[in-house]
This record gives structure tokens, sequence and C-alpha cells, in this order.
């Protein structure tokens, strides 16, 4: 698929960057004032040949090609650093626009984008337009500056020759625009494939205990040799084009220089063309040479570029979680959650839960229950609002919760999951993850790890809360990881607090342990509980049974199973 993205697109993206044009407009300055320098030699060189004036070269036209020819090499060094700066500062800007981007997309996106694309957008697509920048647009410059101006000076030397240049023109455009056209093509499919195969590697290594666990090597090795060899494909296509192309653009110079060298050779026989006009002449051809050959590379490169903005804009185009800050109140107390009809659905077609009702009060202890896939976990990310419902409405304290500012409804909501998140840091970061530092103390940290009872083994650890935890927490086991992420929820100290079947994973000696903390830290706060294990919810204030996104019974434990005959059957298969 062709891209849609223009010149324009890619124009609007870099003043997105803050690109500074004045020292963008220095580099291009210096480069072409290297390039004039540049031009200036073979007509030095001309004089040196010819000895049109003896006395100039005794007093040193050598020195003078020397200086000239050091000058312009040096200012081309100083502008390739000018650029190269822009360029690391235009990748740096576009990759924490994109980054800050991601920490802004709903949850929707990630859900239907796989990680290791994302990380292509903001680590590859960025290095290619960073490339086209920085190296090959100042090539794209200097080159066209080094053809016109030596083709002004080939003509002014002597015009007949530099008639026969312009054989080469027609068959230079007859070759390089088709192969360039489907060159650009086989780049952009090349950039797609990249992304995927990088999540596909990814999301393989980031579980890796999984593939050795079930033996699944040899599935993964296909996996990713299909990968490698679809990355193979588009990169020997490339390489066809590319064999194609320089073999016969060389092929053409060639033939050029061998006609001028025949016609020249004729002249200077003739006494009609001096030697020294013939050198500089050879010597001006190489300097259209070598930029007509970059052109070529340039489209392609340019192409590249242009499907790299296009997959940057969609992103930044993309619609981000609705964070309406003009909403005043920094602090919600969450003494009344209700549910009003709520209907929500992943996608259009298909609804999850079906006019939901339910309400939740402070100081409340409420549990979800039902069979797997029957909406539980579902409301509480509607409560998060990682999604946005598609009927109905969830209030706090009257409130629709879409009228509250996403930072102000998720400060007050503490989350423990079957297997708490973990990144990779010591277990004081992720204890304090996603709190500043003027919002606790190191007292308030240890009161933390107390109330959770993870100091039983962090204090058997040499380096103790600044013990790495590894990536995921893999140094950790299940029961640590859960004190830590319920040490977590003490230190943020929300008003409402949702346990998502928090002990379902855990031996008896840790279930204990987790248990104890969760009983301390459901004290004075509205708690939602998921579980299957119907003994950590019989205790419940208000238990809901749910079937398919239905609603079908509430209760106390008492009287559900009295009234709720799947409620019966559920605690009958768990306790006889």
């Amino acid at each position: 698929m062709d891209t849609k993205t223009s010149l324009k697109d890619f124009v609007a993206l870099l003043r997105q960057t803050r690109l500074n044009k004045g020292l963008f407009a220095t580099g291009i300055f210096l480069t072409l004032i290297g390039t004039i320098g540049s031009l200036i030699v073979p007509l030095l060189t001309q004089s040196f040949i010819d000895g049109y004036d003896s006395e100039l070269f005794s007093n040193g036209l050598i020195a003078l090609i020397i200086v000239v020819f050091v000058l312009s090499a040096a200012l081309d060094g100083v502008a390739y650093y000018i650029l190269a700066r822009i360029g690391q500062t235009i990748i740096l800007r576009l990759r924490e626009r994109v980054w800050e981007k991601f920490l802004k997309l709903p949850i929707r996106y990630f859900d239907q984008t796989k990680s290791g694309e994302s990380v292509s957008r903001v680590v590859n697509d960025t290095a290619i337009i960073k490339d086209l920048i920085t190296s090959h647009f100042p090539q794209l410059i200097s080159g066209i500056i080094s053809v016109i101006g030596a083709v002004v000076i080939l003509f002014v030397l002597d015009w007949r020759m530099s008639m026969i240049m312009f054989i080469a023109v027609p068959v230079s455009i007859v070759i390089i625009l088709p192969l360039g056209r489907k060159m650009s093509r086989i780049s952009r499919a090349l950039q797609d494939e990249t992304a995927a195969f990088t999540g596909v590697i990814q999301e393989t290594l980031s579980e890796m205990r999984l593939v050795k666990s079930f033996n699944g090597e040899a599935f993964e090795r296909n996996k990713g040799q299909r990968g490698i060899r679809s990355l193979y494909g588009y990169g020997m296509k490339e390489a066809t084009i590319n064999a194609f192309l320089s073999p016969i653009m060389s092929t053409v110079m060639m033939f050029v220089i061998i006609l001028i060298i025949a016609y020249g050779g004729v002249r200077v026989a003739e006494g009609t063309l001096s030697m020294g006009t013939m050198v500089a002449f050879l010597l001006y051809l190489f300097q259209i040479i070598m930029p007509m050959t970059m052109f070529a590379m340039f489209f392609t490169e340019y192409n590249k570029a242009l499907g790299a903005t296009e997959r940057i804009i969609g992103i930044l185009d993309k619609e981000e979680e609705d964070e309406d800050e003009s909403v005043s109140g920094e602090v919600i107390d969450f003494n009344t959650l209700t549910f009003e009809d709520v209907a929500f659905g992943y996608e259009p077609s298909k609804e999850i839960l079906h006019r939901i009702s339910l309400t939740a009060s402070n100081g409340q202890k409420v549990a979800f229950v039902g069979p797997s896939g029957s909406g539980k976990s579902t409301i509480f990310a509607l409560i998060e609002r990682y999604y946005d419902i598609d009927a109905g409405s969830i209030a706090v304290d009257g409130t629709d919760i879409r009228n509250i500012p996403l930072s102000t409804l998720r400060r007050q909501i503490g989350y423990v999951a079957q297997e708490s998140a973990i990144i990779s840091g010591t277990i004081r970061d992720n204890i304090t993850y996603g709190l500043g530092e003027d919002e606790y103390t190191d007292a308030d940290v240890d009161l933390a790890v107390r109330r959770s009872y993870s100091h039983e083994f962090i204090e058997m650890l040499d380096q103790g809360l600044d013990t790495e935890v590894g990536e995921r927490g893999i140094k950790l086991s299940g029961g640590q990881r859960q004190r830590i992420g319920i040490a977590r929820a003490f230190l943020k100290d929300p008003k409402l607090l949702m346990l998502d079947e928090a002990t379902a994973s855990l031996d008896s000696r840790s279930e204990k342990f987790v248990q104890e903390a969760l009983d301390d830290l459901m004290q004075g706060r509205t708690v939602l509980v998921i579980a299957h294990r119907l003994s950590t919810i019989i205790n419940s204030d208000r238990i809901f049974f749910l079937d398919n996104g239905h609603i079908t019974g509430e209760g106390t434990h008492h009287e559900l199973m009295e009234n709720h005959a799947m409620y019966r059957i559920f605690t009958e298969q768990q306790f006889g």
C-alpha cells in the first residue's frame, strides 16, 4: 500500500520537534561553502597543469590548492557535526513525544497492538527520520549545488564537451524512477515486517519460562524463522534492485567518461583544448557522477522517512484518555460507588455486561462471584476507566466518573491483582511506584512493609529494600510479589480497594501472610473483591453473582444460599 503521507506532513512533524532553524541553516550554509570549495579545486588544478601563471605557481599555487582542499574538508566536518546534533535533537524530541503519547493512550490501544511494534515505532522509525535529516538531506543539498556548479563551470570551459554529459540524463531518469518507486514500496513493507517481527521476538523472550516449561522451542523456532526469512526476503528484494541500479548507473557514467576522454583526447591532439582543461573537465565530471548515484539512494530513504512519518503521525493522532483537568477537586471520598444500568462490550457487536446496577458504600466489603468470563474483572476495568461504558453510568458520590479527572479518580483506587505487577528495579522502587518523593517518607515505606508482612522476607535480604527484583520480579516468589503489591497499596492509602483473586495462586503459608495483610488493608475502606474461593468472601456485606454479564443474584452469603441455586452449587462444590 502506497503511503499517503506527503512532504508537507513530514515538515509538519519536524516543526513539532522545535527544530533550531538557525543552527540548521548554519549547517547547510557550511555544507554549501565546503561544496563551493571543492568546485574551486579543479580550476586551480587546471592553472597548475597549464602553467598559465608561472609566478603564481612558483609563489605557492600548490599550497593554495592544499589550503582550499583542507578548508573545504574542515567546513564539511563542522557542518556534519552541526547537522548530526540537529538530527539527534530531532530524534530525542520525537521519541519523547511518541513515548509520552503511549503513556496517554487508552488500554484498548495496547489490547490491539503488540508491544514490540510500539517499540519499533519509538526506536526504528524515528531513527529513519533522523538519518534523512542528518545524512541524506545534507548530501542532497551538497550534491545539487555540486552538480549545478560543475555543470555551469563545464559549459564555461567547453560547451561542446559538456553536451556529451547530457546523454546520461534521460537514461538515468528512465532507470532511477521506476526502480526508485519499487524500492520505496519494498522499504515500507520491510518497516512493517520489522515492527511485526520485533513484536513476536519481544513476546517470546518475555515468556521464555512458558516456552521452556511446555517444550515450545520447536514452535517458537519455526515462528521466528518465518519472520527472519520474511525479513530476508525483503532484504534480498532491496539488494536485487541495488544490484541492478548500481552497475547500470556505473556503466552509463563510465560510457560518458570514455566518450569525453576520447573526444577530449582528439581536441587536445588538435590543440583546441588544453591538457589542464581536460583534467579539470574530468574532475568536475566526477563531482557530477557521485551525487547522481546518491540521488537514487536519497529517493529510497526519503520514501522510507515518509513511511515512518505516516506511522508516527498515526500514533500521535490517536485519541488519548480523556483527562479533563478543568474539573475541580483533587480529592474524592468514595462514600458511595454506584453502577446504574451499565452496558459494555469490548467490541460494538459483542456486549459483555448487560444493564448492571449495584451500589457499594464506604466501609463495606462487596464481593463478585460467578463463572469465568462472566464479567467480574470487566467491572474493575470500568471503575478504573480503562474503558468507557457504552450505556448507563458509573458514579462516585453522585458524580459520573467521566467527569472526574483520571489522575484524581485513580489516585483514590488501590488494586491488588491475582499476580501483582512488578517492574525491574528495587523493592523500594516497586512499593513507591507512581508516587512523588514528596508524597511519602521512609517511615511511611517501613510502615507499609510491616503492615503487608513484607518485612518477613525483606529483612533476610542483604540489600533489604534496595534489593534488585529482576525483570517482572523474577527473583521473587509469588507470595513475595503479592506482599509487595499490598505494600504498594498500603502506601497509596486509597479510598477504594479492589482485590482481584489476590490469594488464588498462593501456597497455604503465603496465603496466610497475604490474607492477614489484606484484612488489615481493608479496614476503613470501600472494598470490592473478586474471588473463586468462597471462604474469602463469606463475611462480605454484599455478594453479587454474575452469569454471562448479568447480575442474577445479590445478598449476603446466607441469603444467596437460600435463594440462589447457582451460588448454592458453587458453595457445595467447594465445601461439600
